[in-house]
């Protein structure tokens, strides 16, 4: 695991590490790496972790505290019928990066949350895919750009059901706490930058810079 990848989670762990008994739900195994730390924690304060993936990764683990299951985690009838526990304090959102997935996920599982719960998003920011970024691509930057536009679209309508912060380290971490019992359905947010007025106000009225 990398030195960034590391820090990533040691944030998630320095969030989360004295919480007693936590019941943790994460949406994404693959190589194990944010399982083990969970489980670090679980074994800790006596808690519990259930983790979904639609590859089959059981072999990551032995420990007693986990729960795998081998299923897309958007299969909500199948998934519901396999969580031991439905009251979680923390949610773990590292699978299908792709905004429509994201938003469903997170409007589903967000009833799964204990209030005052803890939510993670993993890889929200574009910085280091923009042009010329040490990890220049085009389909990431556009697909992080539009997942961080997602969460901001969920958040504006929802600020009394949750708190938003982001950490631009990397690939971005988005934290969010759950302060109300509901969530409202998302809006575009107008960008006025690009509106006509503006841009006749930009390109006519305003003074040129002197050269």
């Amino acid at each position: 695991m990398s030195y960034i990848e590391n820090k990533k989670l040691e944030i998630i762990k320095n969030k989360i590490l004295n919480i007693d008994k936590p019941n943790i739900l994460e949406l994404g195994v693959q190589k194990g790496n944010s399982t083990q730390m969970f489980l670090e924690i679980c074994d800790r304060n006596d808690g519990y972790l259930t983790s979904i993936d639609i590859d089959d990764c059981s072999g990551v683990s032995k420990n007693k505290r986990w729960n795998f299951i081998h299923s897309s985690d958007d299969n909500f009838e199948f998934i519901g019928s396999k969580i031991i526990d439905k009251k979680f304090d923390i949610l773990y959102i590292d699978s299908l990066h792709e905004p429509n997935h994201v938003r469903k996920v997170f409007y589903h599982y967000f009833y799964f949350l204990k209030n005052n719960g803890i939510i993670f998003i993993d890889d929200v920011v574009w910085l280091p895919y923009v042009r010329g970024a040490y990890r220049d691509n085009d389909f990431v930057e556009k697909i992080n750009r539009s997942i961080f536009e997602k969460l901001i679209e969920i958040y504006n309508q929802n600020t009394d059901n949750l708190t938003l912060d982001v950490n631009f380290g990397d690939s971005g971490l988005a934290i969010l706490n759950k302060t109300g019992n509901t969530l409202n359905t998302e809006k575009k947010i107008e960008n006025r930058l690009f509106s006509l007025k503006n841009i006749i106000k930009k390109y006519i009225y305003d003074p040129k810079p002197k050269k």
